[in-house]
This record gives structure tokens, sequence and C-alpha cells, in this order.
């Protein structure tokens, strides 16, 4: 297929939604099926009531975009399960590759696998040496960034067999640059709050009742910390690490903070709010917990979620926040454990829980984050693009099948049909308090969609908390500092 005729069936198809909107979720969001308002009333009942209700055949669909019998040849980067991912997570990559080669056994994808916190930067190098890979499926943090950069081929929901309406606004949003669209979602991951009732029992807390606001996760945390002699809460606090920015600015957003004004219904991208009151308010009960309270973990500024995980399945953890995954991967690591080692394990995953993430005075929020699939710019990719392959391979990676079994352990399906086939109907039989991270899909907000985002987010971000829980500076300076360096950002 040449890009004109990409760009003829575009025109077929029609224009992207018109009534897309710009507001994050929670604020009257499309529905998937049927055009009516999904969000009042989007409840782990309501989801697992829609959930087997379609049947799908995803050869046929993609036979629709692309024939069966296409012939090509591929190069797709992605962050691959690591040794912190669930075992499944493995097993269903490896269905997906063997699937998507029976149903075009004449596309040949050469896969690379690359380390997250590495992948963009390689991106960046490879795409200004015109050795971009063909395809990729990427964070959507990254997105407007690659966009602006001229770096992405459009490429809209449509262009794959799929509507605009099937997939979220704010995942939309961040493949949204300038009025074009350059990426169609494969998953979006929201995130909950975990506990382990057995220590919430030996600080004196309800082991069934989670705190309500962030004020009651301080104290909490605090209480666990003086009861016990174990650390509260898992604070991330690493630098240039996306870990940091997904578990800060649902706190900052609770107080109405942000980083921009990203938070709002209608958000502009241009206040800046990382010094604001309710940015402070939070970074303050950060600093209360890791200096005032000790109720951290020491090693919070050096520390990804994936350092919290020994320390919460040994015992020595109150609260963390993180996916549904979570629940897996601590499975495996108490089947591997041994002697007294396994009986603690096996007791905490017994006692674990999962709830939403605390309210605050504002708002209760999460990050909508997820990943995308993105072909890239044929100028910049070695040997030129084969636009054939590309589209039948992001065909069948969004269609719904997919994109639930890709969302397997820790997300959400980012073609919203998938939440009606059995596949989802299966996962919420079979994953525990997967229904609670779903739930927080009402609640989800998107970083900033402006190209800066990952500068803001994975390094001005970390290093204000760097800043203030080190003492280095003041809370407040460390904000106004943040918020300089935003401002001389977004004017360069």
């Amino acid at each position: 297929m040449t890009d004109k005729q990409h760009i003829d069936r575009r025109t077929l198809l029609g224009s992207a939604a018109a009534g897309l909107l710009t507001a994050g979720l929670g604020r009257g969001a499309n529905a998937a099926a049927g055009g009516e308002d999904e969000i009042a009333h989007w409840t782990p009942d309501y989801v697992t009531g829609i959930a087997g209700t379609i049947e799908v055949d995803t050869a046929a669909e993609c036979a629709k975009v692309v024939p069966l019998n296409t012939k090509g040849k591929l190069t797709f980067w992605y962050v691959g399960p690591n040794q912190a991912s669930p075992p499944l997570d493995t097993i269903l990559w490896n269905q997906f590759w063997e699937a998507f080669g029976k149903t075009y056994p004449n596309i040949t994808v050469e896969r690379v696998s690359l380390d997250y916190n590495s992948i963009l930067d390689k991106l960046r190098t490879a795409a200004l040496g015109n050795a971009a890979p063909s395809v990729g499926r990427l964070m959507l943090l990254w997105s407007p960034e690659l966009a602006a950069k001229g770096m992405l081929h459009e490429l809209r929901p449509e262009d794959l067999g799929h509507k605009t309406a099937d997939f979220w606004p704010g995942a939309m949003k961040s493949v949204t640059w300038e009025g074009k669209v350059y990426g169609v979602p494969t998953n979006n991951e929201t995130m909950a709050l975990i506990w382990n009732a057995q220590l919430f029992r030996d600080a004196g807390l309800d082991p069934e009742q989670p705190p309500a606001t962030w004020d009651d996760l301080v104290a909490y945390a605090r209480q666990i910390k003086q009861k016990t002699g174990k650390a509260g809460y898992g604070l991330v606090a690493r630098a240039n690490a996306g870990n940091t920015p997904y578990r800060f600015m649902p706190h900052a957003w609770a107080f109405g903070g942000g980083a921009l004004d990203e938070a709002e219904e209608h958000p502009q991208y241009k206040e800046i709010t990382i010094n604001n009151a309710g940015t402070k308010a939070a970074l303050q009960q950060c600093y209360d917990m890791y200096v005032r309270d000790q109720s951290t973990p020491r090693s919070a500024l050096t520390n990804t979620q994936t350092e919290n995980q020994d320390p919460f399945i040994a015992g020595q953890l109150g609260m963390m926040i993180s996916h549904p995954s979570e629940y897996a991967v601590m499975l495996e690591k108490a089947k591997h454990a041994t002697g007294d080692d396994r009986k603690i394990a096996d007791a905490v995953v017994a006692n674990m829980r999962y709830g939403l993430i605390p309210n605050g005075p504002v708002r209760r929020a999460v990050v909508f984050g997820g990943w995308n699939y993105h072909i890239f710019d044929p100028s910049m990719v070695s040997g030129g693009l084969d636009l054939d392959a590309a589209m039948a391979l992001g065909a069948f990676m969004t269609g719904p099948e997919w994109s639930v079994k890709l969302a397997w352990t820790g997300s959400n399906p980012g073609n919203r049909r998938g939440f009606r086939t059995k596949w989802m109907k299966q996962r919420l039989e079979e994953i525990r308090f997967l229904n609670v991270t779903t739930s927080m899909l009402a609640g989800g907000v998107p970083f900033p969609a402006i190209p800066q985002s990952g500068e803001i987010e994975n390094i001005i971000v970390p290093n204000m908390m760097q800043n203030a829980l080190t003492g280095k500076m003041s809370v407040a300076a460390a904000c106004d500092d943040a918020a300089a360096r935003v401002r001389d950002l977004l004017s360069a």
C-alpha cells in the first residue's frame, strides 16, 4: 500500500470523531458502544456486566484492513516483559507473536525489546540517524514529543479498522498533536493503593479499611512506623524515572496541583501549577513522611516501584501504589521463597488488599497511563517503511482481542470494545482486585499532551522531590525552582 492509498483510505473512512473531548477522564467521555455516557456509572459492577457480551473474529477484522496474504517485513521496538514481570506476560507475548504469524504468515517482524528507562533515548538517537524502527509500542507520555519532532507517521484508529470512539478520550489526547493523530492506544494503565492488612492490624488500624484521604495515608504511615517499626508507605522519588511521577502526580492533582493545568476540565497547558498551593501541600506531605515521620523506606530517593516489592513481600512495608499485576508478582515471589521466608511471603499474599487511591480536597486522581502503537515516518526508517505490514501489525495489536490479552496481568484494554469480550470476562473472574484498578479509570488524568511532558514528568518533578526531601531546598523553594524550569522549558 502506498502513502497515497493510505491517505485515500483515511478520507473514505471519515474524519476523527468531531466530539472528541479535550477533558480528562471522569468528565463525560463518550461510550465505546451505543454513544451513551458510560463514565457516570463506570463501576466494577458495570464493567462486570458488559463483559462477555460481544464476539470478535480478529482475523476477519484485520482482513478488512490488510489482506491476510500480504507479504512484508517490519522492525518493532517495545518494552517487553522483564525479570520483574509476571511470567504470564512472557507467555502472552509469545502467544501474540504466534497468533500474528498464523494470521499474517508472510509478514516477518524483527522484534527489539528494550528497557523502559532507555528506549526513548535510543529512539531519539536512531531517528536522527535515519535508523528508526518501522513501528513501536511506546508509552503515551512520549507521543507528543515524537510527533512534534516529525518522527511519526499519521495514524488514526479508523486507519486500523476501529472507531475513535472505541478509545478513551484521555488516551486519544496523548496521540494528538496540532490537530493530527499519530497513533492508536494499545492499553491503558490505572493503579490503586495496595496494603498489608496484617500490618494494619499490628498498628491498630482497621485491616479492611484503607486510608480514605491523603491526610489519612500520612497518618496511617506514621502509625505503622510508630507501632511496628516498619515502613508505612512506599514512597518513590528516584530521579529520571517514570515511576516517580506516576505516584506523585495523583497526590498533587488530589490537592489541586499538577505540572500545568492538565487535571482541569479544559486544559490549555499554559498555566504552570507545579508551584501552586496544591502541589506544595502534596510535596509537604511527602517531606513529612520521609523526613519528619521517617515512615517511608530510607531508600525512597533511589527507589522505583520494583524496589518496594521485596520489602512488601517480606512484611516490612505497609502501603504502596501499583498495578493489578503486583498481586501476580507477589504470588510469584512467594512461590520462590523458602523456609521462614516462604511462611512470611504466603501470609503477606493472604493479607494483600487493593483499594482506591486516596481522595484529596479537590479530587481523587490517578495517572491515565498506557502505551500506544506508532508507525515511524518513512524518511527515518532504515531501508524505508513497509506500510502494509505496519498496518497489519497495528490492526492485530489494537483490536479487542489483543488489547485485552496483552494487558492481562496489569492494565486495561486500550480498545474499549475489549471490555465487552469473553477474554475480559475471564480476566475479571481470574484476577483478584482487577475491578478496583479498572474502576480507577474514571479518575484518570493524562499527563500534559505536549512535547515537553517527558522532561517535566521524568526530570523536573523527581528533581523537585529530591531537592525538598534531601533538605537542599525548602518545599516552597523546590516547587518554585521547578516552576522556573518548566517556564524555561516551555519558552525554549
